[in-house]
């Protein structure tokens, strides 16, 4: 049978079909690859990295729980007794944290993690009461041994959990190149075959496609080495402008989870001057009403030189859980805590509900100071220490001083200028006897009518 002859036309539409078709292929492979790119990336930020975070707070509890657990044997305090409950629950959290992201291989380990987490509690159940009745010696020795051991055994297990998220990490990064290095090759290849029909079109998939796969490839093994500004804006509306988007804010989150994780307060983990400074900046370019609260400990220093920096840690960390607790019943969304560093601490909020926490925070933090100071200064009412000037001086109890600065972004400039008028504000509310919290409108009005700020007699 005698073929017929293919005119031009049918000619130009088999050549047409036969690219249209290559095209297809091709363009399919470009956006399978860049899905399974985009889920690594997705993989990477919204699972290997939460838990890399969680089991890194997980140590950080543990060692809290340890060290409470030691003083409540030693000192007999009923209020570390309950911290060492609360980091139990801290640390179940983040097992559960872990476990939301449903990882089959962890399976084992979080179950083996619960378990070791209720023998650690049962022990001190065992040792509580031998502590109460003065058999500390015993309480000790169970602590030393089998405590010890059961603690160990789940720093190992936490430890095994973020180091496998940190291979997953470095296994993704790694399988993210790879897929890129590949489809970045069988691109080309199809590319190469389409020039038969068309050098155009070839120059225009060459463009199109391995261009900008070729740059997420660098910019892959950039972030592998921990580079996270790279040029990735593309002005496209296709699968890989998509991919260059996510790629650019995962980049983004990486840069601002390490620069947090670098900033916050090792003792209170509270968000650091970083963290506070960028939350501000957004806060006043809403131009909605909000307020600065400056929180701030007095005669903490002498206190710290009376009693050891180390009991004043206690104090500082106590500080940021009475924030944190008075904060539960809030919206989180809407209220920032922030550490300074020392003894400074910050909240951000509403005005209404700034005040509102700023209440409950006097009277909580009134409330479980005098635990903090031995018998005697308790029914004294304070303790003799030496002032900045090396004199003998009596001191009071800690006490607390909240400044509030409100602004709706139309009265300060920049967070520099917000910060200073707290700290002013701080000072005058420093004059004033007991745990106080003073709004920068009364003292303005105050100051208008001829109040004076008072003195204070120990430094």
């Amino acid at each position: 049978m005698k073929l017929p002859k293919l005119t031009i036309n049918t000619k130009l539409l088999l050549s047409y079909l036969s690219m249209a078709l290559l095209t297809l292929v091709l363009s399919g492979y470009a956006v399978l690859s860049l899905q399974n790119l985009n889920k690594l990336a997705f993989n990477i930020t919204n699972r290997d990295y939460l838990v890399l975070d969680n089991s890194k707070q997980m140590l950080d509890v543990l060692q809290a729980q340890e060290n409470t657990g030691k003083k409540a044997l030693i000192f007999k305090d009923p209020l570390l007794e309950k911290i060492f409950w609360n980091k139990g629950q801290e640390f179940k959290a983040g097992i559960a944290n872990i476990k939301k992201h449903r990882i089959t291989a962890l399976n084992v380990t979080l179950a083996r993690l619960s378990e070791l987490q209720e023998q650690y509690q049962a022990l001190f159940l065992r040792e509580w009461p031998l502590a109460q009745t003065g058999y500390t010696g015993e309480a000790g020795l169970l602590s030393e041994q089998e405590g010890k051991q059961i603690l160990d055994e789940m720093v190992r297990e936490v430890r095994n959990i973020g180091k496998r998220a940190e291979d997953e990490i470095n296994r993704n990064v790694r399988l993210f190149k790879d897929q890129s290095m590949k489809a970045f090759r069988i691109t080309i290849a199809l590319s190469v075959i389409s020039l038969i029909f068309g050098i155009t079109l070839a120059i225009l998939l060459a463009y199109n496609i391995a261009r900008p796969l070729k740059k997420l490839e660098k910019a892959t093994a950039l972030i592998a080495e921990g580079k996270f500004n790279n040029d990735l804006n593309m002005n496209r509306g296709d699968s890989i402008g998509r991919l260059a988007r996510a790629f650019i804010v995962m980049a983004d989150r990486l840069k601002a989870l390490e620069a947090t994780h670098r900033d916050a307060s090792p003792l209170t983990g509270l968000p650091g001057n970083l963290a506070i400074e960028n939350h501000l900046k957004e806060r006043l370019a809403a131009k909605r009403p909000f307020s600065l609260c400056q929180l701030d400990l007095d005669n903490f220093k002498p206190f710290a030189d009376h009693y050891g920096y180390a009991w004043g840690s206690e104090v500082i960390k106590e500080m940021g859980q009475i924030i944190r607790q008075a904060v539960q019943n809030q919206d989180r969304a809407e209220v920032f805590i922030g550490h300074i560093g020392g003894d400074d601490f910050v909240l951000i909020a509403e005005p209404e509900r700034a005040e509102e926490i700023c209440q409950r925070v006097l009277q909580e933090f009134d409330c479980r100071r005098l635990n903090f100071y031995a018998e005697e200064d308790r029914q004294r009412g304070g303790f003799t220490g030496y002032d900045r000037s090396g004199s003998l001086c009596d001191f009071p109890l800690i006490t607390i001083t909240i400044a509030i600065v409100s602004d709706d972004g139309s009265r300060f400039r920049n967070p520099l200028e917000m910060a200073e008028m707290a700290a002013k504000s701080k000072e005058y509310a420093k004059s004033l006897p007991g745990s106080n919290y003073v709004k920068l409108e009364e003292i303005e009005h105050l100051l208008q009518n001829g109040g004076n700020t008072g003195q204070t007699t120990c430094s």
